[in-house]
């Protein structure tokens, strides 16, 4: 189960671009604030590592200033958080590290002990049964009046001493499996944390901050269909700026490719048709939108977009 992240929270930018390291956080995103991003580690042991992606999750800096401008991120730069935190890491700190993944470990162990204990448990359970119906099977062809040496047979039954001889009774069974889910801290699993990070400080210092992030002149249209609660995506892969979701992208298809224009730029009517083509051939429409420019710098920008599919297809 996740636990909800501590705000803001810290996107760590390295060599120009941003990136997520914590799975808590990511989740958070995407479940709360509709930012997916791209999944960029590679699993060593799996071979297709074009698709089996994990963390971190890289940003697109439209996404990354987003969420600085709602409060819920800040921009460190993760440079001076790793050579400033491991200056700053004490003794003390690195035991409480070690003895969380401790815990976790004792954790893990007692869950899989009790799955054990649940599944001996129904193991037990349809045995029993089993050898119940057999007997009653019996009991229905012969003479009722062995019933009492079938009691005693199952009794010198081998298989069923196996596990009758050792069951206790509701009280000594309660406490058989409290017993066999205590597990001591020598036979704990060893816990591999999500991440490479250490204990550093959760919260980053002034001096680590960083300024908000230079984003293309596509982002009013950006923050415009993110704020009409579409989920945006690169658009690569469709020769596009963005692709637009109408909910989480793995539930549901793009619905729009999304390309962004200047109020008075000029642009072919060939840019169009393609568009309008290529979005129809893929089930898709093709969409243009852009900011309009207000004379008085204070108005707030008004975006505009138009949908376009090509009805010849």
């Amino acid at each position: 189960m996740t636990t909800e992240p501590t705000l803001p929270i810290p996107i760590s930018y390295i060599a120009g671009n941003y990136y997520l390291f914590s799975i808590d956080a990511v989740t958070y995103l995407r479940r709360e604030h509709h930012i997916c991003g791209v999944l960029i580690g590679t699993l060593p042991q799996i071979p297709q590592q074009n698709v089996f992606l994990g963390l971190p999750l890289e940003l697109m800096p439209e996404e990354a200033r987003l969420l600085v401008e709602k409060g819920v991120a800040c921009i460190v730069d993760e440079v001076k958080v790793q050579n400033q935190g491991m200056k700053a890491l004490m003794e003390a700190d690195r035991q409480k590290y070690l003895r969380e993944l401790e815990s976790q470990g004792l954790q893990a162990m007692r869950l899989q002990a009790s799955r054990k204990e649940q599944q001996r448990e129904k193991t037990l359970k349809k045995l029993e049964e089993k050898k119940a119906k057999a007997a009653k099977s019996k009991n229905s062809s012969e003479d009722p009046e062995p019933a009492p040496a079938v009691a005693d047979g199952s009794k010198d039954d081998p298989v069923v001493d196996l596990f009758t001889d050792s069951q206790p009774s509701s009280h000594s069974q309660t406490t058989s499996r409290r017993t066999s889910t205590t597990v001591a801290p020598d036979n704990a699993m060893g816990i591999t944390p999500a991440t490479a990070r250490p204990p550093l400080p959760a919260e980053p210092s002034a001096e680590q901050l960083l300024p908000m992030p230079q984003v293309p002149s596509s982002y009013p249209l950006f923050a415009h269909l993110h704020a009409e609660g579409y989920f945006l995506s690169p658009g690569l892969r469709f020769g596009c700026q963005y692709l637009a979701y109408p909910g989480d992208p793995l539930r549901f298809h793009s619905h729009f490719l999304v390309v962004s224009a200047e109020w008075d730029e000029e642009f072919d009517l060939m840019e169009i048709i393609a568009g309008g083509r290529l979005g129809t051939g893929v089930k898709k429409g093709f969409m243009i939108g852009g900011a309009e420019k207000k004379e008085n710098t204070a108005d707030e920008e008004s975006v505009r977009t138009f949908s376009i599919e090509w009805a010849g297809m």
